[in-house]
């Protein structure tokens, strides 16, 4: 039964790895001469190898990027709120119930990761031709696929020993 709890735990820490690493790294979009996050943009400078950090370009729009960033930001609190929620449960639930708070507030943490990455992939990049996502936004999509796989195993977990 260790072992089990230690999985969990551990594939749950791995899971908020990948969502504050996708929030965090700068590798959203990149092009030749340029790669951009969440939070700002790094140009080439001359071809010299000299990156420079920009702010966001202004044809972003503003409420799309806000809206982008506060539910990846989201998504990862939500995630760290569940594990201390079903630490909080694995010593105060009875034997036989189930981790259903903990699972829901996966799942919320799910939702949040789940429209950021749908606001993003939708509103940004979408006339570029020359550029491809990042491993950042991969790590995002990983990100909600663990989120969505542990949630939905916390809410069928049943608590075995007390």
């Amino acid at each position: 039964m260790l072992k089990a709890l230690a999985g969990i735990c551990l594939l749950h820490l791995t899971t908020i790895f990948f969502l504050f690493w996708a929030t965090i790294d700068d590798a959203w979009w990149f092009t030749r001469t340029l790669y951009t996050d969440l939070w700002g943009r790094w140009v080439m400078e001359n071809n010299d190898d000299v990156w420079v950090y920009m702010d966001i370009p202004t044809s972003y729009r503003k409420d799309y990027l806000q809206a982008v960033q506060a539910f990846a930001v989201l998504s990862c609190l939500f995630a760290v709120f569940s594990l201390c929620v079903f630490i909080f449960q694995l010593f105060t639930l009875g034997k036989g119930k189930r981790f259903t708070i903990s699972g829901v507030v996966q799942l919320i943490s799910c939702f949040c990761i789940m429209v950021a990455l749908s606001v993003y992939t939708d509103h940004f990049h979408r006339g570029e031709k020359d550029g491809w996502y990042g491993w950042s936004y991969i790590m995002a999509w990983f990100g909600w696929l663990l989120t969505l796989f542990t949630g939905i195993m916390y809410i069928v977990l049943r608590k075995r020993v007390e």
